[in-house]
């Protein structure tokens, strides 16, 4: 005989599958997202193979082509061509690719955030039931899985080219003419400069008339000479020779903060105007014509609006060894060891976090609330 509850009327089976189907109807409701809904949406971008194989160029193609015809030239002619690894065409590569990764992440953070009204399934996800910040926050993971991947790949690659594949790093490096030994700490420095004052003291004097100099600021004649001395060392080192592990480690970090905010912004844009065009449109603007404008000249009474653009923010924070410092408020040292190549007086510490974190966080609160009151 089946079993009958008395407070409840109902066999002890269907107590069960009432049960179950209560728990599992919470958390098809949870505003977490579940991981079968963030390898759905990770599915449903990956069948956009135009998409995918524009992203996959703008992240890896770059790195690809130039690295892969250095090599074969070298190979084929050695003579002519050297070693496809530099420190030059390491910072040539990275500096790119974290422009190209940028809007790589927006166009995909924007077409993760308008994909479900394109498709026309938004209402029924919707009357599902399945919670609207769910949906939304389970494109976060679905794309950044796509995109983190892709841009390690690539700076990997470049990275293991700039080890293995360029000349030997030497034992000594040209500071205006002067031969001084390589990987000198700032004491070393000092030392150095105290024992050789003669060339200490034409070092400092910096190149002839007719000698290429040193790409970077005026030197400051206020400033001592060992600061002096300090970094135009730093200046010829970053030049001269291959960037450290721990330096590498730095822009990699950097490289996947810039695409992952670009990413965060696009999917808040998209969500908020539903448009995919006009939301990569209004990045692409935002990264290639407003933010070298606000970066490049200080705006008389709107250098803190300058300073708001998370462009200009992440710049600051571009690595040493991909900053010189060329701008004329010289290397200003931020976070991460930063030397942003800002044209305008760089912002505190504080300040250029909290804009990068602003616009992260931000733009996917927006995202968020206009997905959860759009109507279906």
């Amino acid at each position: 005989m089946t079993e009958v509850s008395a407070a409840t009327g109902l066999p002890a089976s269907a107590r069960g599958s009432s049960a179950r189907g209560v728990r599992a109807g919470a958390r098809f409701g949870s505003w977490l997202p579940t991981w079968g809904l963030i390898m759905t949406k990770l599915l449903e971008q990956r069948k956009r193979r135009g998409l995918m194989i524009v992203v996959a160029l703008l992240t890896l193609g770059l790195p690809v082509l130039v690295l892969g015809l250095r090599l074969l030239f070298h190979v084929f002619d050695p003579k002519s061509y050297g070693p496809a690894g530099s420190p030059s065409v390491f910072a040539a590569l990275c500096n790119p690719m974290a422009q190209f990764g940028f809007i790589a992440a927006a166009a995909l953070g924007t077409s993760v955030g308008t994909t479900d009204l394109t498709d026309g399934v938004f209402r029924h996800l919707v009357v599902t039931g399945r919670s609207r910040l769910a949906l939304y926050l389970a494109r976060i993971p679905a794309g950044l899985s796509i995109l983190l991947p892709l841009v390690a790949v690539a700076f990997a690659m470049v990275c293991l080219v700039t080890s293995y594949e360029s000349t030997p790093q030497p034992a000594s490096i040209s500071v205006n003419g002067v031969s001084v030994p390589a990987s000198l700490d700032q004491s070393q420095l000092n030392a150095w400069a105290q024992r050789h004052p003669r060339q200490e003291a034409a070092a400092l004097a910096g190149p002839g008339p007719d000698e290429p100099g040193l790409a970077g600021p005026a030197p400051d004649q206020s400033s001592s000479p060992a600061s002096m001395l300090s970094a135009d060392y730093t200046a010829s080192e970053r030049t001269q020779l291959n960037p450290p592990v721990n330096e590498m480690a730095k822009i990699g970090l950097w490289l996947e903060l810039e695409i992952g905010v670009g990413f965060l912004i696009g999917l808040g844009l998209g969500s908020l105007l539903g448009q995919r065009t006009v939301s990569t449109v209004l990045m692409i603007v935002l990264q290639i014509i407003v933010t070298p404008i606000l970066a490049n000249s200080a705006i008389p009474y709107f250098l803190n609006g300058q300073r708001l653009d998370v462009g200009v923010a992440l710049d600051q924070l571009r690595p040493a060894g991909l900053a010189p410092g060329t701008g004329p408020h010289g290397p200003g040292r931020v976070l991460f060891g930063g030397r942003g190549v800002l044209n305008i007086p760089p912002m505190p510490t504080w300040a250029m976090i909290s804009v990068i974190v602003g616009w992260a966080v931000g733009w996917s609160v927006i995202g968020a609330w206009r997905m959860a009151t759009r109507d279906t």
